[in-house]
């Protein structure tokens, strides 16, 4: 076995010996499907922490030669396919983590020619009587292997995209390492299958992919892939019921991820990490801190700010990923920021309504850290206030709200212009961010008879009351009690038992006061 040629299956026995381990391997069969086909050339794209490195080692594991992994795939599903000894360990692999190459080489050019050479080494060892001693071209030493013996390859590419994020603002860089890729892959029929994974979808040039060759999924489109990208909810229920954690705090935690194949998926690393610390909190600062979502949030473009306070908020922004050049640097409108932010894996992506929004509490601490600072400081003037409002509104307090309403509205309103009940509905879901803890919010309830603006139904771990929160503008908050009686909001709860707590807020335009009512309701 080499480091790079066939390196074997010890570090993927090292994931499946690990006290948690989901089984992924129906990855297995799809890349099957591929394989010397005109679709063999595969890109998947996911954040950190979603199992990037783990898939690559499976593969590698499951194809190469010189090692036997029947008795370690045995156990899972890809055992059960019917191609499953078909191609186990028939391949040649070639397995490259571009990261460790960039690390040890202080320019491309350098790095690109030293891991040429690695593997030259290797391939000469193995095939002494075709690789030539003075061959520095993998490609060219590819090619004769394939005239001369027949031999094709699988590669393996890990932290492909490590060159577009470490250096993003060299462009001849990001040229002569792409061009690499795709001379040593591009209609090469010593290829029987390329795997590459990174965070960022394959780099465009105005409208033209430098890697065409390849299938691409990622975040904003992982077609059928979309249940390899993290876990489902179905296998986290699972877990949760092996080690007895409340799957609820679990799924409030890190659920939020949706694709249309999927509808749930979780964070993997933090599902995990949370399960063996037996503690819920946010993980996701052991990999990237919230300064590198600090940089993006802030950037200048027109809208940007709006689109943070209204997730922050709970709400969902439209935004149209197409445009996206794939790097971090390339940005010229607040859509390339959200774009990023999904695959950096900080937003969630509604591919049905082109939405994103922030998906689970983990991620939501992430971006309350980063607005930390004075370029945000209304915004978190009105988070911290958040608690108390919450406690007002318990007790009854309709002065109290109407007061912190006010004063949240006030500090805003250059962030969020007053014009209907639209923004009004935005500027309370701010006021009470920190609801989330304990509630799932739900815009416009269908009731029968009408939408309820905004209810608040407490999560199954909460003992607070249910609130029904109906929103008039320049009308008056008894009006909205009367309108959730009248219209019978409280029938679309009937399955709910517990309190509630009708609560209208009114915006007088004139004034610019927000006046409050609540009632308590017996259901």
């Amino acid at each position: 076995m080499g480091v790079y040629l066939n390196p074997g299956n010890d570090r993927f026995r090292r994931a499946c010996n690990s006290e948690i381990y989901i089984d992924k391997t129906k990855l297995i069969a799809l890349m099957n499907k591929a394989m010397n086909t005109e679709q063999n050339c595969v890109c998947i794209s996911r954040p950190r922490r979603f199992g990037k490195s783990m898939a690559a080692y499976m593969l590698a594991a499951y194809y190469g030669k010189e090692c036997d992994s029947s008795e370690l795939f045995a156990p899972f599903n890809i055992a059960k396919d019917k191609d499953f000894e078909k191609y186990r360990n028939q391949y040649n692999v070639i397995l490259l983590n571009i990261q460790d190459f960039l690390s040890l080489k202080p320019s491309v050019e350098e790095m690109l020619n030293f891991l040429q050479k690695r593997v030259l080494k290797e391939l000469r060892r193995k095939y002494p009587d075709v690789i030539e001693e003075d061959e520095s071209f993998l490609s060219l030493a590819l090619e004769d292997l394939y005239s001369e013996k027949g031999e094709n390859f699988i590669f393996i590419i890990d932290e492909w995209d490590c060159i577009l994020r470490d250096r993003r603002y060299n462009a001849d860089d990001q040229k002569q390492y792409l061009d690499f890729i795709r001379n040593l892959l591009k209609d090469k029929s010593y290829v029987a299958l390329a795997y590459m994974t990174g965070i960022l979808p394959i780099k465009k040039y105005g409208t033209h992919s430098a890697l065409n060759m390849f299938y691409e999924f990622s975040m904003t489109d992982p077609g059928e892939y979309a249940e390899f990208f993290g876990f489902t909810e179905s296998e986290v229920k699972g877990l949760c019921e092996k080690y007895s954690v409340d799957f609820d705090m679990m799924k409030n935690w890190y659920d939020g991820y949706t694709f249309s194949h999927v509808s749930h998926v979780y964070n993997p690393k933090s599902v995990v990490d949370s399960i063996l610390r037996k503690k819920f909190a946010s993980y996701w600062t052991q990999t990237e801190t919230y300064e590198a979502l600090k940089i993006y949030i802030d950037l200048n473009y027109d809208g940007l700010k709006d689109s943070i306070v209204k997730m922050l908020a709970g709400e969902r922004v439209v935004i149209h990923p197409d445009r996206f050049q794939n790097d971090m640097t390339t940005f010229e409108s607040k859509d390339d920021v959200l774009t990023l932010l999904v695959h950096l894996g900080y937003l969630a992506f509604d591919s049905e309504h082109s939405e994103v929004f922030i998906p689970n509490s983990e991620i939501r601490g992430e971006f309350r850290n980063a607005i930390m600072g004075e370029h945000w400081k209304d915004v978190v003037d009105a988070l911290e206030q958040s608690d108390r409002l919450l406690k007002a509104t318990w007790n009854q307090d309709s002065d109290t709200v109407a007061e912190i309403l006010d004063s949240v509205h006030s500090e805003n309103t250059s962030i969020l212009t007053y014009n209907d009940e639209n923004s009004l509905s935005c500027i309370i879901s701010l006021a009470y961010y920190n609801a989330m803890k304990e509630y799932t919010k739900i815009r416009e309830l269908p009731t029968g008879k009408g939408f309820a603006d905004i209810v608040f139904l407490p999560k199954k771990y909460s003992d607070k009351p249910a609130m029904i929160v109906e929103l008039k503008y320049d009308q008056s908050a008894e009006g909205a009690i009367s309108q959730i009686k009248e219209k019978r909001y409280v029938e679309s709860l009937k399955e709910y038992h517990g309190n509630l707590l009708l609560v209208g807020i009114n915006y007088d335009k004139t004034s610019k006061q927000h006046e409050c009512l609540i009632e308590k309701w017996n259901l």
